[in-house]
């Protein structure tokens, strides 16, 4: 054997990141939890921050005030790295649907000014578009899995589209970098509900040319409900007037005499008052969580462990709710059987210590990276 050969090494295999992280989610000791679709346990690192935070104030009140000021700014860092964008474009708000009211209400909408949007939407990513094309504007109403030139043609001399990165029911996934080209080149702004994806598959705003982007922290980012993120881009911030005016809303919002309403130079124009705090605690520590472990590893295993389940599903005689491939999938599926009602399936499931929601004539199932595919097994062995 020569100086620098040695002897082959067998190949060890890569933990699985279930595993790895598997200690993080106390939830696995008493559920098979595949509702993240809807609320997600919350990981054992950020219930601890959130605890330290209620522990605090119960002993000392706001005496500690200045490291609540440094977690709302670690939420703004951590949630621009997530999306490739600066902390000076993203603002904290109560949920998605603040997000979107907040961009809805602030463009400066003129009669006949046309927008883009989507049947299959969440309300909250349907209503503030409905309310305007009943006030004063023409939407023309898409379907999320419409081919590229069909949504390019009705892009033409629209002035926003606004479409979720995953739909809530089907789970599709829509190409995002596309769909942003297009809305690009026609000078479209971009809307992006991301509350079914952020967490759990990559997103760049720049790569995806997005003007303005909110997510709820308590899906598929892990953290509390009641905390969420709206970006704005910076080029974009003063198109969008914020309507909810309170006193952090302007530059000078520490000096509480002052009177003069020129508005913050940053995202922080759209915070209107005191924040959640005890959210903020919990979706910065759920934010570092996920950027330890990487948006390319988590989409690997949510994308693998869904398939698991849609392919077991299908084997068992359900239906799946749209088509479901490489692209497109998500952490979401929808499956029914004929015959059987989709909310007793969910009920029995639940019997068994599984947890799955009943969706308009569908049991959506919707788990998360570290749930073992063992467990997808024993959820398939538990369908009717």
């Amino acid at each position: 054997m020569g100086f620098d050969e040695r002897p082959s090494q067998p190949t060890v295999a890569a933990e699985p990141l279930w595993r790895q992280y598997r200690d993080e989610f106390p939830v696995t000791q008493n559920l098979i939890y595949l509702n993240h679709a809807a609320v997600s346990p919350l990981p054992r690192h950020t219930a601890v921050a959130m605890q330290a935070l209620a522990q605090d104030a119960l002993d000392f009140g706001s005496l500690h005030y200045d490291r609540w000021l440094d977690t709302y700014e670690a939420v703004r860092v951590a949630a621009a790295q997530l999306i490739g964008a600066n902390r000076n474009e993203i603002a904290l708000m109560k949920n998605t649907s603040e997000g979107i009211s907040t961009v809805a209400r602030g463009l400066d909408w003129r009669p006949g000014d046309r927008i883009v949007a989507f049947r299959e939407e969440f309300p909250s990513n349907y209503y503030p578009w409905l309310r305007l094309e009943s006030q004063r504007c023409y939407v023309e109403w898409l379907s999320a899995q419409d081919p590229l030139e069909k949504i390019d043609n009705a892009c033409t001399g629209a002035k926003l589209l606004a479409i979720s990165f995953v739909q809530y029911l089907s789970g599709f996934r829509v190409d995002l970098n596309a769909i942003g080209e297009i809305c690009k080149r026609h000078h479209c702004f971009f809307f992006v509900d991301a509350i079914q994806g952020l967490g759990a598959f990559p997103l760049n705003v720049e790569t995806a040319h997005i003007d303005a982007l909110a997510a709820d922290g308590h899906k598929w980012l892990l953290g509390p409900e009641g905390c969420a993120i709206l970006y704005v881009r910076k080029s974009r911030q003063d198109s969008i007037f914020p309507e909810e005016f309170g006193w952090t809303t302007v530059a000078g919002y520490h000096d509480y005499s002052s009177r003069d309403m020129a508005l913050r130079q940053d995202a922080g124009r759209y915070e209107c008052g005191t924040l959640n705090t005890i959210g903020c605690y919990g979706l910065q520590a759920s934010l570092e969580l996920l950027r330890e472990i990487g948006t390319d590893r988590t989409s690997v295993a949510v994308q693998e462990l869904t398939d698991q389940l849609a392919n077991g599903a299908a084997n068992k005689g359900y239906q799946l709710l749209g088509d479901r491939t490489p692209e497109t999938g998500a952490g979401i599926i929808a499956i029914q059987k004929p015959g059987i009602d989709s909310r007793k399936v969910v009920h029995d499931l639940k019997q068994q210590g599984i947890i799955a929601a009943p969706r308009q004539g569908w049991v959506r199932l919707s788990p998360h990276f570290y749930i073992s595919p063992e467990e997808i097994d024993r959820v398939i062995e538990a369908l009717p």
